[in-house]
């Protein structure tokens, strides 16, 4: 297990929205890898109490707090990856907003800033990260999706356009740098317990439903694996209650 994970010590990760729920516990398990970690969040004491943790673990962190619909922030995550630790060899789109409403009640305003999360800043992320991941001999690139990516659930109409949008994005953009040694992962996840599942669907209870942890081994695989000639595009998720194959 050692060698299969040496090639991970030391290499910089950036997660997107790490200041809670599934972008916390992907941090803890990429700090068990020995990497450095760049954590972006709009919580400057929810992310700070996150990087004081890992760091009491000896891992080298930088924190970036900000608007990730802000292109000036996103450029100014990939600079302090590059002033910090000189690299940049796994980009994790993490961060995402979600809804609750139907397509009568939608307004334009929560169309656009679901869109820019969602959408808009993986993409400019992966754009401004290209040159560095190219340097890299691991470079990764992992989308959190989701299984509306595949199904439209109602009331989850414009969540359900950005995560068909995340999928098309990561699609075209393997194609493109797959020969760059570059490979670009989708995790589509269904019913995950996270804080603001709970909030946009208070009906829901932790019952049969995936952990953040789950979503973390998934990330582990995606990087153990990274040195293997075997690659596996995406991976789907649903949790223990819910039908197989449905």
């Amino acid at each position: 297990m050692k060698d299969r994970l040496e090639h991970l010590i030391g290499k910089t990760a950036i997660v997107t929205g790490a200041a809670g729920g599934i972008g916390e516990a992907l941090c803890r398990r990429l700090a068990g890898y020995q990497m450095n970690l760049v954590v972006t969040g709009r919580k400057a004491e929810t992310l700070g109490a996150l990087a004081d943790e890992l760091r009491a673990q000896g891992v080298q962190v930088c924190e970036c707090v900000g608007d990730l619909a802000d292109l000036g922030f996103i450029d100014s995550v990939i600079a302090a990856a590059r002033e910090r630790f000189g690299r940049v060899d796994v980009l994790i789109n993490n961060a995402g907003l979600v809804h609750n409403c139907t397509v009568e009640e939608m307004t334009p305003e929560l169309f656009d800033s679901i869109m820019q999360v969602n959408v808009r800043a993986p993409y400019f992320m992966c754009q401004r990260a290209l040159p560095d991941l190219k340097k890299s001999d691991c470079a990764t690139i992992i989308n959190i999706c989701s299984v509306v990516a595949h199904k439209g659930y109602p009331r989850q109409s414009v969540y359900a356009a950005s995560k068909h949008a995340l999928l098309g994005l990561s699609k075209s953009l393997a194609n493109e740098v797959f020969r760059d040694n570059i490979r670009v992962h989708v995790i589509s996840p269904g019913g995950v317990f996270t804080p603001m599942i709970a909030k946009v669907r208070p009906d829901l209870t932790p019952e049969g439903m995936m952990l953040p942890e789950d979503i973390a081994s998934i990330v582990g695989f995606y990087l153990e694996m990274r040195t293997s000639n075997a690659v596996v595009d995406e991976i789907e998720l649903h949790r223990v209650n819910k039908e197989p194959f449905a």
